[in-house]
């Protein structure tokens, strides 16, 4: 089997979806989790082929002529997520139909949970001049049950804690920085200098949040599959 699945870490996982596969149409979703006492790697080949995932690009091209939908299948330890295009796809079929489709989701409207982040697809609420209507981007944030944790955490330290003990905190926040996160940490970073202000204690400086997203080998030392590079806009 050619098909590449397993993901190194879940970062690469999370760049993966975002960058690549919702960027190209492949809004539905369904996850889970494969018990622990099976074996995993026949489980998986097993899923890939029932839904005809590991076939070529031309073969993908040509499901898309006839209307049918292409998926997708990547797993991380036992949590797994197949990934649907538009078409006809037995995923999306009600199973009174020999479908399975109660269980799928639309990450436009249902985000991807996977590790505390939550990943969808939005429009960008901005029109760019000469367009009809706002452009669509893949959306990747800190979950709101795991962002309130964390600005419970740094609002609890932020006057009980040196500046310096503050930032090393900040640096281990174990999120990459896409836009979306980037304004959820400063967002916690300013609600941290707020409290310092109140007190009279030093405030943190921007810079100790290290807001540059670094690219991902999703698949290990493996040359990446050019639809992943880190070039693709991820808002």
């Amino acid at each position: 089997m050619n098909y590449r699945y397993l993901p190194t870490s879940k970062e690469g996982l999370v760049q993966l979806i975002a960058a690549s596969y919702l960027r190209h149409g492949y809004y539905w979703y369904v996850t889970g989790s494969l018990p622990k006492d099976k074996d995993h790697a026949a489980i998986d080949r097993k899923l890939i082929a029932k839904y005809e995932i590991d076939i070529t690009e031309w073969a993908r091209s040509q499901r898309r002529k006839k209307g049918l939908a292409n998926a997708h299948y990547l797993r991380f330890n036992d949590w797994f997520i197949l990934l649907v295009s538009e078409g006809h796809h037995k995923l999306k079929q009600p199973s009174k139909l020999g479908g399975e489709g109660e269980s799928i989701k639309d990450c436009r409207r249902v985000p991807i949970k996977f590790e505390g982040y939550s990943i969808s697809y939005r429009r960008s609420g901005v029109i760019e001049q000469g367009a009809l209507s706002p452009k669509w981007h893949a959306h990747v944030r800190i979950d709101n049950e795991r962002y309130n944790e964390l600005k419970c955490h740094f609002e609890f330290m932020a006057v009980h804690r040196s500046p310096e003990h503050l930032a090393f905190e900040f640096s281990k926040v174990p999120f990459v920085r896409y836009a979306p996160i980037r304004r959820q940490l400063l967002n916690i970073l300013r609600s941290v200098n707020k409290l310092r202000q109140q007190r009279g204690f030093e405030l943190l400086p921007f810079h100790v949040l290290d807001l540059k997203r670094k690219p991902i080998k999703v698949f290990g030392m493996s040359p990446e599959p050019e639809s992943t590079t880190p070039e693709a806009v991820v808002l």
